[in-house]
């Protein structure tokens, strides 16, 4: 019998602010528009948490920052509401409340039931895997950030699983490392989420592209970006899949008038028998806190601009009536 498992990837996630202003007044699925039918049905789903979940109102300080988010405890019903079975905590937000606010994230989503990884109370536990269990397939989760130097895990410091990405960098041992315990563990597909790069960034530098062939090469079989706000295109190396950036998803950010940071992608992924079969792309529209469909001209747009950016990474796709596929098998 053919097991078949969806697995949908979203991009940066940040429930504060408006959104969590917005949340005291609605329900946690009104966010998510029509897109939540698509994310329901999946199996799971797999995004970047940019905000710490906190009541603490101690900011970071140990250097300077312009953005401190935080979203409010009830915000976890946005994610749940949504099947979001995992979060890469792995981001230069997660201390924005520093040690208290980590520790209340990490509290409410193990509370939740909700899987992390990236960030932890020392640099081993910010750099330990997540296993995600799933009916005939498990699935191994691990996340690192190049962002936000000082937010830096320690052996005894609470903080991210920050890692450098050098212009000759081979793969970090800890990708090796926590692949081959992933394994052995019974994991059939390994997810390496990266929050890596600066913002407004319209591509991949050829950096992140030879980092990210070296993690395949090592046994990541999908790269989850993101960090630049911005969609970029998807590769197919060997057989890994990398997302180099998945854009944002859910925020109150205001839109940049010289970036398309106001669409996105819901990206699905297909496995047949724990082998990835087809990669399909639902074109997505960000509002002021608010998911939706993209529909007509809209749509049109975005499909064009990821196809001209997929064709740049040579990676051929093709039109489906709900957006995009790559077909892998």
């Amino acid at each position: 019998m053919v097991q078949a498992v969806s697995l949908a990837f979203l991009g940066d996630l940040m429930l504060g602010r408006g959104v969590s202003r917005k949340l005291r007044g609605r329900r946690p699925a009104w966010f998510w528009g029509d897109v939540l039918p698509i994310l329901q049905q999946s199996d799971a789903v797999i995004a970047n948490l940019e905000s710490p979940i906190t009541t603490s109102d101690t900011r970071w300080r140990k250097s300077w920052k312009l953005f401190h988010f935080r979203a409010d405890p009830p915000a976890v019903g946005i994610l749940k509401s949504a099947n979001i079975r995992f979060v890469c905590l792995a981001n230069n937000h997660m201390l924005d409340f520093d040690e208290p606010g980590l520790r209340d994230t990490l509290r409410t989503l193990d509370a939740a039931g909700i899987l992390h990884a990236g960030a932890g109370l020392s640099a081993d536990e910010a750099a330990a895997p997540a296993m995600l269990a799933l009916p005939g397939l498990k699935i191994g989760l691990i996340a690192a950030t190049d962002n936000m130097r000082a937010f830096a895990a320690g052996p005894d410091q609470p903080g991210t699983n920050h890692i450098e990405i050098a212009r000759r960098a081979r793969d970090p041992g800890w990708i090796e490392q926590s692949v081959g315990r992933l394994r052995q563990q019974g994991a059939g597909l390994v997810v390496l989420s990266l929050h890596w790069g600066p913002n407004m960034r319209t591509s991949p530098r050829s950096t992140f592209r030879r980092f990210a062939r070296a993690a395949i090469d090592c046994g990541v079989d999908v790269i989850h970006g993101h960090s630049a706000h911005v969609v970029h295109g998807v590769e197919r190396y060997r057989q890994g899949i990398i997302l180099y950036d998945t854009g944002n998803i859910l925020d109150d950010y205001w839109k940049f008038p010289f970036r398309e940071t106001t669409s996105s992608f819901v990206f699905l992924l297909d496995l047949r028998d724990g082998r990835a079969s087809r990669l399909r792309m639902v074109p997505v529209q960000l509002k002021a806190t608010r998911l939706n469909l993209a529909v007509g001209e809209t749509s049109a747009k975005i499909i064009e601009r990821m196809t001209a950016l997929c064709t740049a990474l040579g990676t051929p796709v093709a039109a489906t009536p709900e957006g995009l596929e790559v077909v892998l098998a």
